[in-house]
């Protein structure tokens, strides 16, 4: 690695061990936080994000799983040629404490049909600790840090093999039913380049997100995703692989969805949401995206 680059991981552990060097006293829970007080309003429910699952990471530290499927159409005249992926995984959330949380954030299974790409496997394992070091539920005003390593575990045919440090800030702020939130990850790739075939580079990403409490069945939600180089290392390819892989270069993705959370019953969320893209790359493959996911909180 890089003497620049590995002054960015020492900048960014710093910055890590002086957030949680400040933060309050955690309380033991282990597995047991619904990440709310017994006295909040039924209003105060923030919806947990739905697109850039991989990524886009609330303040909040709970107990929950969370299954999802994606469907994504590439655009025809992309250089792979269009075609579709299907990716399916189970992310896990544990509260270790009130204000620490184990996060596995990245797992699953992509099925990849393209006019360049035709195959299936497992994708890379990820996961990694948040705390939350602000949490002030009368004005409703939440912050939080985490860390993530992913292993390149994954099968190279559905552009996997990423190994990488993931840092991430997290706020959400809620003005009565209206919840607002945003997360800033800088992905910090690791390995040399001739152990990096499909890319290596640093990116950030950056993942906004409102919903709007109508009643206690259902929430509306507007989310927007970007994605960015900045530090490139080997250049596999001309297109960026957005927050599926990453493949070392490709221009800035940005994409916007839109969804629902529906309740049935008070632990139990099921979401869906639409996103196409806000950017117009020539060489971006994005295309569009179906996502569909259930979160069940215990």
């Amino acid at each position: 690695m890089s003497a620049s680059r590995l002054a960015t991981l020492a900048a960014l552990l710093a910055a890590l061990a002086s957030t949680a060097a400040q933060a309050q006293h955690a309380n033991f829970v282990l597995f047991g936080s619904n990440g709310q007080p017994a006295d909040a309003q039924p209003e105060d429910r923030f919806v947990h994000p739905v697109t850039s699952p991989y990524f886009h990471e609330d303040s909040f530290v709970t107990t929950d799983v969370r299954a999802w499927y994606a469907y994504q159409r590439f655009d025809g005249d992309s250089l792979i040629n269009g075609g579709k992926a299907q990716v399916a995984a189970v992310q896990l959330r544990l509260a270790l404490t009130d204000q620490l949380q184990f996060v596995a954030y990245k797992d699953g299974y992509t099925d990849f049909d393209s006019g360049l790409v035709d195959d299936s496997g497992y994708n890379d394992v990820a996961a990694g600790l948040k705390w939350n070091f602000l949490q002030n539920w009368k004005d409703q005003f939440h912050m939080a840090a985490g860390i993530g390593y992913e292993l390149p575990v994954g099968d190279p045919g559905v552009f996997q093999n990423d190994q990488e440090m993931r840092f991430w800030y997290s706020v959400n702020k809620g003005f009565g039913p209206l919840h607002l939130g945003g997360t800033l990850n800088y992905h910090l790739a690791l390995g040399d380049d001739d152990e990096a075939p499909l890319g290596n580079s640093d990116q950030i990403s950056w993942h906004l997100h409102a919903d709007y409490w109508i009643n206690r069945y259902v929430s509306p939600v507007i989310e927007v995703n970007g994605y960015h180089v900045v530090n490139r290392g080997v250049e596999s390819v001309p297109f960026m692989g957005a927050d599926v892989a990453n493949l070392g270069g490709g221009g800035d993705v940005i994409t916007a969805g839109a969804g629902v959370e529906v309740r049935p019953v008070d632990d139990l969320g099921v979401r869906a949401a639409f996103e196409l893209p806000l950017t117009s790359d020539p060489d971006d493959l994005y295309g569009w995206r179906l996502t569909f996911s259930v979160v069940y909180a215990f």
